[in-house]
C-alpha cells in the first residue's frame, strides 16, 4: 500500500461556481423546494432531476464539475 498522501488539484475552467450555485439555490427556493436538501441530493447522486428547470437552474448546475462544486463549498465553509 502506498504510504504517501495523494495530492488532488481541481483545474478551474473559469466557471463562476458561486454565481451558478446562488442562482440554482434561488430557483429552488422560489419553487418551494428546500434548496440545501435538493443540492445535496444532486451532489451525492449527480442526478440533475434534483434541480428544477425553473430559470434554467438544471442547465446551469450541469455546467459545474462536481469536484469544483465541492471544492467551493468546502472552501466557503472553512473561510467562514
Amino acid at each position: 500500500m502506498d504510504e504517501y498522501t495523494r495530492k488532488f488539484n481541481v483545474v478551474s475552467g473559469g466557471v463562476n461556481t458561486r454565481g451558478i450555485l446562488t442562482a440554482v439555490y434561488e430557483a429552488l427556493r422560489i419553487k418551494g423546494y428546500n434548496p440545501v436538501n435538493q443540492i445535496v441530493g444532486y451532489i451525492l447522486s449527480e442526478d440533475p432531476t434534483y434541480i428544477t428547470n425553473y430559470n434554467n437552474a438544471r442547465s446551469l448546475i450541469c455546467r459545474l464539475d462536481r469536484d469544483e462544486l465541492l471544492q467551493e463549498l468546502v472552501k466557503s465553509y472553512l473561510d467562514s
